[in-house]
């Protein structure tokens, strides 16, 4: 469990960061704004640099954890080279998109809800743009490296379950927009004591934390079944592209169920089930053919 504990160790130095690094940013940006250089970035708040500090100490601790673990290459992390990763990419992307965009149609269909009168098509090609950056960079960290860590010493099916924990719980604890109105050294430490706002509507709380845990499971036996990464950066991007493209194209009419909320992928457990069988499906095919 030394593998375990330094994960963690890994994760309060990078959150300590996160809190003392964002009131500088904050500042920074400010003081571009102020001086016609890049203007826009005085429109954001506080915690949208207290996400990008958290994301630049995760990155600045990541060198010193791989000595720390003497991880020397992606053979420590049980990764091999995938010569289908091409046929993995494209099979993760259609498996997921497919139910969830099903989905959407049928959300349509019941009047939950509509089509906008003006589609933003800048903002989906925005969406395209995260759906193939976001998940490089996670299934990277959260798939390739946190959970080839917990495969050291643990269980295929505990280190799945640990991973996803983790994956769910990074994920899900994130401040409201706008929370913080003056900044100030303590700031980011009060942001995150803000992550836990949401824990006051527990329905929502429930169905975010299931449909984020359930998709940390899949994309750790993806990447243990097929030991690359390529089939769960596929399942992400498939998941980020059509939920946000679709509530670019569609706005919610009502709210007709508790499980559903502001994201079309919140509350997709039986979705994401159903992606789970396919994929295993063509897992159980490709290992027989």
């Amino acid at each position: 469990m030394k593998d375990a504990a330094r994960l963690l160790g890994y994760f309060v130095a990078t959150i300590i960061f996160g809190a003392l690094a964002a009131p500088l940013l904050f500042w920074a940006a400010q003081a571009l704004a102020a001086h016609g250089v890049f203007p826009a970035l005085a429109g954001f708040g506080f915690e949208s640099f207290f996400h990008r500090a958290l994301m630049l100490g995760a990155l600045l601790f990541i060198w010193p954890l791989l000595r720390w673990l003497r991880i020397s290459g992606p053979a420590d992390l049980g990764l091999a080279p995938n010569r289908r990763w091409g046929r993995d990419l494209a099979l993760g992307f259609f498996v997921s998109t497919v139910p969830l965009l099903g989905c959407g149609i049928v959300l349509l269909i019941l009047r939950i809800y509509h089509l906008r009168a003006i589609v933003p098509w800048s903002g989906i090609g925005s969406v395209a743009l995260t759906a193939a950056i976001v998940p490089l960079i996670e299934e990277a960290l959260f798939r390739g490296l946190f959970l080839g860590v917990l495969l050291r010493s643990l269980r295929p099916f505990a280190a799945m379950v640990l991973s996803a924990g983790i994956f769910s719980i990074v994920h899900f604890l994130k401040a409201p927009d706008h929370t913080t109105s003056a900044v100030d050294w303590s700031s980011g430490f009060v942001s995150l004591a803000h992550s836990f706002d949401q824990f006051a509507e527990p329905m929502l709380v429930l169905a975010g934390f299931t449909t984020l845990f359930l998709i940390g499971l899949i994309l750790a036996d993806a990447r243990i079944a097929t030991r690359s990464l390529w089939l769960p950066i596929g399942l992400h991007a498939g998941w980020i592209f059509a939920s946000g493209a679709f509530n670019k194209i569609a706005q919610r009419e009502l709210l007709a169920l508790p499980w559903l909320g502001k994201s079309l992928q919140v509350g997709i457990v039986p979705l994401g089930l159903a992606t789970w069988m396919l994929l295993r499906g063509w897992l159980r095919y490709a290992r027989e053919n």
